[in-house]
């Protein structure tokens, strides 16, 4: 039987392993192109909620999707269903330990696993970011005695996922993918061909598609980096970032906005380069600019503690005692993904100061103080973590409400000015 024809798909059969941000929308995608699809997940809770149809990642849109394929999905928190599938995908986490060295455990438990209960020929393809060399140094080792080629195929085709994204998701996204050997990226492209809606791109080696998604990833946190690094910069010099990278972006070439903000959070940008910089200085080379592109990223927490201080101060008051309302849990806009949010380090710090803190997240209200701004009746600041929508109804006669004294705005989603006038403190990143 030829390999994942348009013939014989409706007889292939899919397994996903790992069903959080990355797996669970593969899953529903594949379902829906009309795959025989397995979902397996340690989590038993997780597979649970899966079987209702319900899910902990707050995105409509996903629900959505849930909501019409859920029937169509085993899910599973038993291994065993991995042995009816023809191709199995490992969607598993890939996070840093607190020394920011890649984890690769739940990697290397999944593919102990898949090992155990693969169906001889299955192809076994890895979305888990991974640094250069990972597939080749590290799974095809744990995968032995099997023989590749005879009993399993191996390729890897970075995930490219933006949780919240309305224009660009896992089905219209162009993707790369690379296999140990020739056969091995030929069967996974055809297989990527016919579940997405976008160019698949077949590269000569899997170190290729291992190393696409890492420098992606690091070319967003060096030009952040550049950014939060002007911001700085321009706070002493009296200059509004946000002006400036206005006017820079009306140069039609060789400008790509980027901006500056409170933090860099997500399971992607603030983890990626710690892969590639770990992995490079095992091969005896040092990766400067990487390293101080994470340095500058992850001082940007404490600095937006220091402009709260500066702020207090400003107001005549201390940290210590002042009542402080934090806005936003999540990284990013509209999504409850906490995932290395600034919001955890900046609350560390403000905590050990002494500052009374009330925190709220509409889209994280089992983790909030309070379940509306309404409840929150006075406070001396308000910090601004997350922009999400919901927050563009804080208006300046709210605050003034709310006695508000400060507001640091880290992510300068509010308009200064407006806040200005009514003589209350505004302290952005850069402005």
């Amino acid at each position: 039987m030829q390999f994942l024809s348009f013939l014989d798909m409706q007889n292939s059969k899919i397994c996903i392993v790992g069903l959080g941000y990355v797996g669970l929308p593969l899953a529903c995608l594949c379902a829906k192109k009309a795959f025989t699809t397995f979902g397996y997940d340690i989590n038993n809770k997780v597979i649970e909620e899966l079987k209702k149809g319900e899910t902990i990642i707050n995105e409509q849109s996903l629900k959505e999707k849930l909501a019409l394929v859920k029937d169509k999905i085993t899910f599973s928190s038993s291994p065993q269903i991995i042995k009816e599938a023809d191709v199995v995908v490992v969607c598993v986490p890939t996070p840093i330990n607190e020394q920011y060295r890649p984890n690769l455990e739940p990697l290397i438990s999944s593919i102990k696993t898949v090992k155990q209960y693969i169906k001889p020929g299955a192809l076994i393809i890895l979305e888990s970011t991974i640094f250069p060399g990972t597939s080749e140094e590290v799974v095809l080792p744990l995968l032995k005695p099997l023989l590749l080629g005879t009993d399993f195929y191996l390729a890897h085709c970075p995930e490219r996922i933006d949780p919240g994204n309305k224009t660009w998701n896992i089905s219209n996204i162009p993707r790369v993918v690379g296999g140990i050997t020739e056969e091995c990226s030929k069967k996974a492209t055809e297989l990527y061909k016919l579940i997405l809606d976008a160019d698949v791109l077949q590269l000569n080696s899997i170190k290729a598609a291992e190393a696409t998604k890492i420098m992606e990833n690091s070319f967003r946190d060096v030009n952040i980096a550049f950014m939060n690094e002007m911001a700085k910069s321009f706070q002493s010099l009296g200059i509004d970032i946000s002006e400036v990278i206005k006017a820079a972006s009306t140069k039609p070439f060789a400008f790509m906005p980027h901006y500056p903000g409170c933090g860099v959070g997500g399971h992607c940008i603030p983890v990626d380069p710690y892969y590639l910089i770990e992995k490079a200085k095992q091969s005896g080379f040092d990766h400067k600019f990487l390293a101080l592109a994470r340095d500058i990223n992850n001082s940007m927490p404490l600095y937006t503690v220091n402009l709260i201080v500066d702020g207090l101060n400003k107001a005549g008051k201390a940290v210590n005692g002042s009542k402080i309302l934090i806005l936003g849990l999540a990284y990013k806009p509209n999504v409850n993904d906490m995932r290395e949010s600034p919001s955890f380090e900046i609350i560390k710090q403000l905590k050990k100061k002494g500052a009374n803190l009330i925190i709220f997240d509409p889209h994280v209200l089992e983790k909030s103080d309070v379940v509306s701004l309404d409840e929150v009746k006075e406070c001396d600041c308000v910090v601004l973590v997350t922009s999400h929508h919901d927050f563009k109804k804080i208006t300046p006669d709210v605050l003034m409400q709310k006695q508000v004294r400060v507001v640091v705005d880290g992510r300068n989603f509010f308009d200064k000015q407006s806040i200005v006038s009514k003589e209350i403190i505004y302290k952005g990143i850069g402005r």
